[in-house]
């Protein structure tokens, strides 16, 4: 085990949070007037990570905080014995054991999605096939930027190639049929590929199932992807959000389409690094073997 000092992890522990205030402040959930914003609001509901949970810091497994009382105190943290003859405060092998499923599927998934070529050639219209002959079935209460008309006419003309099963699942019943592929949660492992804006948001899902245990860093840096990937995903969407200062990637033209895979490919960069450093330590979590607790859990 490797022990950080008081000062050492309490300047990670305000940096961290730094860092996260800053993060929610440029991405408020809520417009001014209180209603859901559009296009932030979405990654705090869908992947229900509560702002309050997000602001702890996690130092991640194998790593012991001294002096800690308040992580004491947080779920799956244990009190060990130091080689000073004190204690330190860990996340407990039980966790580890209780999260081992969660662990060998992610690294599964990640493993199988860094070792596809990435595809450039959806152009974000899994947003468009939500709406596609059917207008009125919008996750968004915000009009769209084209008639329902041309905006079908945009997903009959180029085509649907989405490989994400949790975008395709929210087609419409008429753009099912229209996808290269069937996608299901079964073949997830077997189709997802690094390119795709939803793989590279869910980086921070899979990260949040295992915060405590791969640590709050690789969290911070997954958010922070997601919050662009998300720009991209709604700027290409069907939807109008200049209003909101989103600015449309039209993809529904040559120039819009070459916009859109400019910004794929250099946030596909980034949630490459970012899914081989959380691939990493999923490999680490799923070589570690379960020892007794010296200490038993604090209450």
């Amino acid at each position: 085990m490797r022990v950080l000092t008081v000062d050492d992890w309490t300047t990670r522990a305000a940096d961290h949070a730094a860092r996260v205030g800053a993060l929610l402040d440029a991405h408020p959930q809520h417009l001014p007037d209180g209603r859901d914003h559009p296009v932030w609001q979405f990654l705090f509901r869908y992947y229900s990570h509560k702002p309050a949970r997000l602001r702890r810091w996690h130092p991640g497994f194998g790593v012991g905080l001294a002096g800690a009382p308040d992580h004491r105190d947080w779920p799956h943290y244990v009190r060990v014995d130091d080689a000073a003859g004190g204690s330190v405060v860990t996340v407990g092998h039980a966790h580890l054991d209780a999260r081992r499923d969660t662990v060998a599927h992610v690294t599964r998934l990640l493993s199988a999605t860094a070792g596809r070529a990435p595809r450039w050639n959806c152009f974000g219209l899994h947003e468009w096939a939500m709406v596609y002959r059917d207008s009125a079935v919008r996750r968004h209460h915000v009009p769209l930027r084209l008639s329902p008309a041309e905006t079908d006419r945009v997903v009959d003309r180029q085509g649907l190639r989405c490989t994400h099963f949790d975008a395709f699942r929210f087609f419409t019943d008429d753009a099912v049929g229209r996808n290269t592929q069937e996608l299901t949660r079964a073949t997830q492992v077997a189709t997802e590929q690094p390119g795709c804006v939803h793989a590279g948001m869910d980086l921070y899902k899979w990260a949040t199932k295992l915060e405590a245990l791969v640590g709050s860093d690789v969290v911070v840096d997954a958010l922070a992807l997601a919050f662009d990937l998300r720009e991209l995903d709604m700027r290409a969407s069907p939807y109008d959000l200049r209003d909101l200062g989103f600015a449309p990637v039209a993809v529904e033209t040559p120039r819009g389409r070459a916009q859109y895979v400019a910004h794929q490919r250099e946030l596909a960069d980034r949630a490459a690094s970012i899914r081989s450093d959380l691939l990493a330590r999923c490999r680490s979590l799923a070589s570690a073997t379960t020892v007794d607790e010296p200490l038993t859990t604090a209450e």
